[in-house]
């Protein structure tokens, strides 16, 4: 998530973990004790892309709810595994607004298995 959106959803009341890619999120989603509500994660990263980081986030933390951003066009998302109805996704560029009402939205559901992965 870049600093952007870590701003707007600090400003919003939300306590955000950021992390600088998946690698730094898995490392610290397993040395977090508190709870973790949500990821956000764009779909096309280094190493590994959205999808596997939700995969091995949710091995951790079975509740996690998971919203999905990019930029790219629904060919490349959808290459990555992630365009699918029951998944959360917000397509880039987006305004702050727009953000706030998604993550809201994500995390008042509480069909958690339709906002997850489809497996």
């Amino acid at each position: 998530m870049g600093n952007l959106a870590r701003e707007v959803l600090e400003d919003l009341g939300y306590t955000v973990l950021a992390a600088r890619g998946p690698l730094e999120a898995v490392a610290l989603v397993e040395g977090y004790a508190g709870p973790i509500h949500l990821l956000v994660s764009d779909v096309v990263m280094p190493d590994m892309n959205g999808r596997r980081l939700a995969d091995r986030l949710l091995a951790l933390r079975p509740t996690l709810k998971v919203l999905y951003m990019s930029g790219y066009t629904d060919n490349t998302v959808d290459r990555h595994g992630v365009l699918d109805t029951r998944i959360s996704f917000l397509q880039k560029p987006f305004t702050s607004d727009a953000l706030g009402r998604r993550v809201r939205a994500v995390l008042d559901n509480s069909d958690t298995r339709a906002l997850q992965l489809a497996r």
